[in-house]
């Protein structure tokens, strides 16, 4: 790779990280209940996605410190989000997995921010939305990369 081609590369990321930033927080703003922290919301959407599990394995995750998970825990079981189980093979072991409560809200929360972007994209033209279903798989393999 030429210097060249890496300044280009470099100015590219300089342009398009404070865009995505502000995009991002825009949309995580597009909320239903203001009372369920985005660290909430998260922890649940993990169990969704990979189904009951410990605490600690939950937080690692979510890459944040167990006592920090066991406080994000503690409010979303306060609320019927989520729920503990006994581990079925270490019964000083808790399982959290998410309620149906917890599901609903999740399904609302994306609800909420899907019809947002819908009315954001709707105000675009035919040519910047085909851009934009262009440019999707493209950010989800910049996402997937370690």
């Amino acid at each position: 790779m030429t210097t060249a081609n890496r300044t280009t590369i470099a100015e590219l990321a300089s342009l398009l990280r404070p865009a995505l930033l502000r995009l991002t927080r825009i949309v995580r703003n597009q909320r239903v209940d203001m009372s369920v922290t985005l660290t909430q919301l998260s922890a649940m959407a993990t169990l969704r996605k990979h189904g009951p599990m410990s605490a600690g394995e939950l937080a690692n995750c979510e890459r944040v410190q167990p006592p920090s998970m066991t406080k994000v825990l503690a409010n979303l079981e306060e609320r019927g989000l989520v729920r503990r189980e006994v581990h079925p093979t270490d019964r000083r072991q808790a399982i959290i997995g998410i309620t149906d409560a917890g599901t609903a809200l999740l399904d609302s929360e994306r609800r909420s921010r899907d019809a947002w972007l819908t009315r954001r994209l709707a105000t675009l033209t035919a040519e910047e939305r085909a851009l934009i279903q262009q440019v999707v798989p493209i950010l989800d393999k910049l996402a997937e990369q370690k």
